[in-house]
């Protein structure tokens, strides 16, 4: 698939996206073995490298300082590097507002780590992090092989490398799931456009084929969350320029106020989740998707083959089948989508640590190919089983438990699946939604087709810096408020929205962005 870079400008407004991650099995090492050729470790004190990890607050979950996974760490690298790899839980929810703190303190970890190119670049322009060019040379050979050029490119800030991107290897971002069984029982095909899902909407409404305590046609909770509009604004956007695709909050492309008005209009006939914006935790989402009250829903591209959704969807409502669908379609045919950037979470190293070559040297044996996959899978039939060639994750609590996907809040050097091929990537992630494999590369399929992917800037805007998040918040507080205003008075407090938003610094970022990516083409020639 040929992806094409443009950008979404801005903290994305969720009209495109809300807010997800080789080797082969006989190359697997075991528990507490080294993976590869041991020299003799440094003598005297054990040295304490510091790395940040996320709190998700997941129930059940482990000690995150003490577990199969820190355990593998320390008996494989903290042991042959006179060394003591210990995590600093940071909570997930808090991440940027957490580090912020410990930068400003000098106490952030060793390896620190954010999804937020904003605040790196930051970083970079008031020289809080360490430049990495000198390091990556010295004792990251093997990293800056594994995660190429191009991965690398998106750490870059002044032609400076002050990151580590992560590779991500799914690039799938949102996806779109209908009740199929719904649809069967009102003899309804699938909605291929706008205007089939509007009906089928309202079908879904009068008719309650699941026969429910308070239907839901399209599920939704608080912009932000998990649940998203996906590609509807897309479907609505008129033709730009490349220079004003990338440089245009989404706030002002054409056809993006009519958008918005499609969904105040469903709001207002009651087809979207009634109290979806006070959902902001999405724990009455979930709950009313797997009571089985919701018939259409757009969320991260696999949340429907989740166990933690899939399950207790079969206990409540062992008929309910949902099915990925594409119904977004645009003046030109096209289902335009945003995906994923090549790139993930961005590790850095603050300017306080006393650690970088170690940091460096840690990083570079965690993309060893066998360490990712005994951070991946774990061990055979202890944390994984082989089920057609592939390996499959065993669900666990306690030691065992992987709080994230693929334990991707300690594999930093790779967001999602990595066995060394890209077919076999998507098969293994298929594999991971057990009964659902086809229906996961099916919906993998539909939300890698017709993507764009976002522009990278390759100078710092000072602008976003300074307003990025406060019109982050901006955004997802001014799309609530449209939806659930009243049809008579939206196109009003859209153009008051809008004026008060660019006001707070969207035109600056705006102007700053047309200047950067001018001089970027300049530069081309």
């Amino acid at each position: 698939m040929k992806m094409q870079k443009m950008a979404v400008l801005l903290p994305v407004l969720t009209l495109l996206t809300s807010a997800l991650a080789g080797c082969s099995s006989s190359d697997k090492p075991k528990e507490s073995q080294p993976t590869s050729k041991e020299a003799a470790a440094p003598s005297g004190q054990p040295v304490t490298l510091t790395v940040e990890v996320f709190d998700r607050g997941v129930q059940g979950q482990p000690d995150l300082n003490n577990n199969t996974w820190t355990r593998y760490i320390n008996d494989n690298f903290g042991k042959q590097n006179n060394a003591i790899v210990k995590f600093v839980p940071v909570p997930r929810s808090q991440e940027i507002d957490k580090l912020n703190v410990l930068m400003a303190a000098g106490e952030a970890p060793d390896i620190s780590f954010t999804y937020d190119s904003a605040t790196v670049s930051r970083y970079s322009k008031i020289n809080g992090i360490m430049q990495l060019n000198d390091l990556l040379a010295k004792d990251g050979k093997e990293l800056t092989k594994y995660l190429g050029k191009t991965v690398l490119t998106y750490g870059q800030f002044d032609g400076k490398q002050m990151a580590i991107p992560a590779k991500r290897t799914s690039l799938a971002w949102n996806g779109m799931f209908i009740r199929k069984d719904w649809l069967d029982k009102l003899g309804l095909p699938l909605p291929t456009t706008r205007d089939e899902l509007y009906k089928t909407l309202v079908a879904f409404r009068d008719k309650n084929p699941g026969g429910v305590d308070g239907v839901i046609p399209w599920g939704l909770a608080a912009t932000g969350m998990n649940y998203s509009y996906g590609n509807l604004g897309e479907s609505f956007w008129g033709k730009q320029s490349e220079e004003e695709f990338v440089t245009t909050p989404n706030w002002l492309k054409p056809g993006n106020k009519d958008a918005l008005k499609f969904l105040n209009k469903l709001y207002n006939e009651k087809l979207i989740s009634p109290d979806f914006a006070l959902d902001k935790t999405v724990k009455q989402a979930n709950a009313d998707l797997t009571n089985g009250k919701i018939g259409f829903f757009i969320a991260n591209w696999d949340y429907p083959l989740r166990q933690n959704i899939s399950e207790p969807l079969k206990a409540n409502v062992p008929t309910a089948n949902f099915v990925p669908i594409d119904t977004f379609k645009n003046d030109e045919g096209k289902y335009k989508k945003i995906a994923y950037n090549e790139n993930g979470v961005n590790v850095i190293i603050p300017k306080s640590s006393k650690n970088a070559e170690l940091a460096i040297k840690y990083l570079n044996w965690m993309s060893d190919p066998k360490v990712l996959f005994f951070l991946q899978f774990g061990q055979e039939g202890v944390n994984h089983k082989m089920v057609n060639g592939l390996p499959q994750v065993i669900n666990q609590t306690g030691d065992n438990m992987q709080t994230s996907y693929l334990n991707l809040d300690y594999t930093l050097v790779v967001n999602g699946v990595e066995l060394g091929d890209q077919q076999k990537n998507i098969k293994a992630l298929a594999a991971s939604a057990p009964g659902y494999e086809a229906l996961a590369e099916q919906s993998y399929k539909i939300n890698t087709t017709d993507t764009y992917t976002a522009f990278f800037f390759d100078t710092p805007n000072e602008s976003n810096i300074k307003f990025g998040k406060t019109l982050g918040d901006m955004n997802n507080q001014m799309t609530d408020k449209l939806i659930v205003s009243k049809p008579a008075e939206f196109d009003s407090l859209y153009d008051k929205l809008v004026a008060e938003y660019m006001a707070a610094g969207g035109k600056a970022v705006m102007d700053e962005n047309v200047k950067i990516y001018k001089a970027m083409q300049a530069n081309k020639k």
